[in-house]
């Protein structure tokens, strides 16, 4: 491997040796030492607590200090996020088929962003580049491997695949948010329809209307309260949509 055709950011993450510091005093410090640390924090106070003045100050160093090990803020988060995505080492039966194998993969990056709500948070500022995204990558590409699909089809079904479980995971964070501190999310939805059901014209907004008629938001609904109900629902409809286009070998 030529390391002079591997971009800074790609050593770093992927920690490969740096070349020996010539002068001054050797730093104590490490890129390891410095994502760990901001990831605690986020894990503990969320993304406005791993700043880079505040993991500097967790370390005792200066903030600019830390450009040895992070070229930049948008570099700790790209840092940050592959660390903390470490994939799951779950059993897959290969013999049960692409849709059951997507499905626990996305179940999988669910619950990483139930367990770090930060996670979902950090803008996308490049295509997986660390070891445990190229890790996610390898095993979603793994379950359409027996499928017609073509790579560009392949990586474009992953892309629609994680976009949706992570704006299902924010559009979760922020719906919890913005209900009263204890309301339920079947009393939220029930207030919500009860408030648009004296609004809403049929003659205006006629499938409006009749959405609201059915009680399809009704906290008598099998499993209103339960937080994943919403996503294993979309999540179902995603997977129908890529069974449509994949003609099985």
């Amino acid at each position: 491997m030529n390391d002079n055709s591997v971009p800074a950011v790609f050593k770093r993450l992927w920690r490969l040796p740096s070349a020996p510091q010539r002068l001054g005093r050797k730093s104590t410090l490490d890129v390891e030492t410095v994502v760990s640390t901001a990831v605690r924090l986020a894990d503990e106070g969320g993304l406005d607590a791993a700043t880079l003045p505040k993991v500097a100050e967790q370390l005792g160093v200066t903030a600019m200090s830390l450009y040895r090990h992070v070229g930049s803020k948008h570099e700790l988060l790209q840092l940050m996020m592959d660390a903390a995505s470490e994939p799951r080492h779950t059993a897959i039966d290969s013999s049960s088929g692409w849709r059951d194998g997507l499905r626990l993969w996305a179940a999988d990056l669910w619950a990483l962003y139930q367990t770090r709500p930060w996670a979902p948070r950090v803008p996308v500022y490049s295509p997986p580049s660390g070891p445990h995204q190229i890790a996610w990558l390898e095993r979603g590409l793994a379950q359409l491997a027996p499928t017609s699909l073509d790579w560009e089809e392949k990586l474009a079904a992953l892309t629609l695949l994680s976009g949706f479980v992570r704006q299902s995971a924010l559009l979760q964070q922020e719906l919890t948010e913005g209900r009263e501190v204890g309301q339920a999310q079947s009393d939220s939805e029930r207030e919500y329809a009860a408030a648009l059901h004296q609004l809403v014209e049929p003659d205006r907004f006629p499938q409006t209307a009749a959405m609201l008629a059915s009680r399809a938001l009704s906290s008598d609904v099998p499993g209103a309260d339960e937080p994943d109900k919403d996503f294993l629902t979309g999540l179902e409809l995603v997977l129908d949509g890529l069974a449509a286009r994949i003609i099985p070998d």
